[in-house]
């Protein structure tokens, strides 16, 4: 007889690490019962590589922790489609309007090509959709009046544009550590900058020029600066202040510290002892994907995406796993040996869970007591620092027992990976098997092939099952007998 069903309350406090303190903190909503996240978003110039595809997986599991743990949540990613600039730190070429010139298409179109790329990578790692996706180019007038409100104060004006002054904010670049050296030879070089470290509000047109993007102001026609967009993004939608803003490592040197002394200047705060002042009570920073190789660089060509992964015959929640294997704030570093490990991990796991959907049948039913020290731990483990290697570790736990009822496990399995996104409860199998791009052969026919091979190896017949592997060989399949995990064939 099973255990009496009980109800799942996770219970652990909640503690995040906060980039701007450098310490764990329990995470105390601005408003009672809600988390408002704010996480930036790509620039759409280009394919978005695998890399910074781990920022929004780490984003997901941030809110689906959140989601779990009761919170009403409201998650908002925005699209720079206008004024990012080559280098991240303020300097170079606008990204979008250099695409739209090498590739003879009109800056909106490239928009809209790449950002719908990059929906297509979040639907493809199962990461939710947020609350609302919003879009630079439709706040330009807010971006507009946000400048206005701040330019007396804490803004001058060049030739170039207007600048922002950092002086005139206290506590400037503490996120960061303050800026290093190396910061600020990465930072632009304008003639009449009063500090180093100063950064344009609005970027005027040059004369003589005209961009595809640009917008009438007070400091003449031209576009906004990339870090106004989302300070004025994530104020509008969320308000100030709002709990959690996040990125990735990159950003917390230049980005993120400049949009922290616009917070600051915008909402008349002081320095960063309190750290709402910034705009955010927690800043949050994923750590960087490193691949050996360089080629997780855009400029080289043929870099790192997810679509190439796929082309590979990888399913795209196989890298999914290889980021949660790895705590968000750790280096986490890429390998297709690596790649495979996680995916042969997931496809373990898939076994597993099909075999008590099997046991269990159409019957639905709650975590019985049975349950409750595995769901307890798991929460304890997402709810200290969203660490994820060790609630996958619970949750193969939960996975291994025996003499449980079936629905009941598949009840605690499900409210598990309802944070760990890995969609094992309705994942088919067959979706898991290696398929290169370019291979032709239809399932039905290497089917069809191996039952005739399997008949002919009952029958003793090893000459006719020998030519039918090979036969299956040459069309590029690779027959695995004696597989362990009996996924019985893979494409090569």
């Amino acid at each position: 007889m099973s255990n009496a069903p009980v109800p799942l309350s996770p219970s652990a406090p909640l503690r995040l690490f906060n980039s701007l303190t450098r310490q764990l903190e329990p995470f105390q909503p601005v408003h009672e019962g809600e988390a408002r996240v704010y996480s930036c978003g790509p620039t759409v110039y280009n394919y978005p590589h695998i890399g910074n595809m781990r920022a929004y997986v780490f984003a997901d599991i941030l809110g689906r922790t959140l989601s779990f743990k009761g919170y009403k949540l409201t998650h908002v990613i925005n699209i720079t489609d206008v004024g990012h600039l080559t280098d991240d730190a303020d300097a170079g070429e606008d990204k979008m309007e250099k695409m739209a010139q090498a590739e003879a298409r009109s800056i909106w179109d490239i928009a809209q090509h790449y950002t719908q790329a990059y929906w297509e990578d979040i639907k493809a790692l199962n990461i939710r959709q947020p609350a609302r996706w919003t879009i630079a180019t439709e706040f330009v007038p807010q971006m507009i009046a946000f400048a206005e409100r701040i330019a007396d104060t804490h803004c001058y004006e060049l030739d170039s544009g207007l600048y922002f002054d950092v002086s005139t904010v206290a506590d400037y670049g503490r996120l960061a550590r303050a800026q290093t050296e190396d910061g600020e030879g990465r930072i632009e070089a304008v003639e009449g900058k009063r500090n180093a470290a100063d950064f344009a509000i609005w970027r005027k047109t040059p004369a003589g020029e005209k961009r595809q993007m640009e917008w009438d102001s007070p400091w003449g026609k031209g576009a906004p600066g990339w870090h106004l967009e989302c300070s004025v993004m994530s104020g509008e939608v969320l308000g100030f202040p709002f709990d959690i803003h996040t990125g990735g490592i990159d950003h917390r040197e230049i980005h993120h510290p400049n949009e922290i002394a616009q917070n600051q200047a915008f909402c008349c705060a002081g320095g960063l002892d309190l750290p709402a002042n910034s705009g955010a009570r927690v800043w949050m920073h994923n750590n960087f994907l490193v691949e050996r190789s360089g080629k997780m660089s855009k400029s080289s060509g043929e870099f790192l995406r997810l679509q190439l992964l796929i082309d590979k015959g990888f399913h795209p929640l196989g890298y999914r796993m290889m980021c949660l294997q790895a705590h968000y704030r750790s280096e986490l570093e890429f390998s297709w040996d690596g790649l495979t490990a996680a995916l042969t991990r997931l496809k373990r796991m898939l076994i597993a869970v099909g075999q008590s959907k099997e046991r269990a049948g159409e019957g639905e039913a709650q975590p019985g007591l049975r349950f409750t020290p595995f769901l307890e731990r798991f929460d304890a483990a997402v709810s200290d620092d969203l660490n994820t290697p060790v609630a996958l570790t619970v949750f193969e736990e939960v996975l291994a027992l025996k003499k449980v009822d079936p629905a009941e496990k598949l009840a605690a399995l499900a409210a598990m990976d309802a944070v760990l996104g890995l969609g094992l409860l309705t994942l088919e199998r067959a979706a898991l098997r290696l398929r290169p791009k370019g291979v032709e052969i239809e399932d039905a026919e290497i089917e069809a092939t191996l039952e005739a091979r399997k008949a002919a190896r009952a029958e003793k017949d090893f000459a006719r099952s020998d030519a039918l592997r090979d036969e299956l060989a040459t069309k590029g399949v690779d027959v695995m007998d004696g597989d362990p995990l009996g996924w019985e064939w893979k494409l090569g």
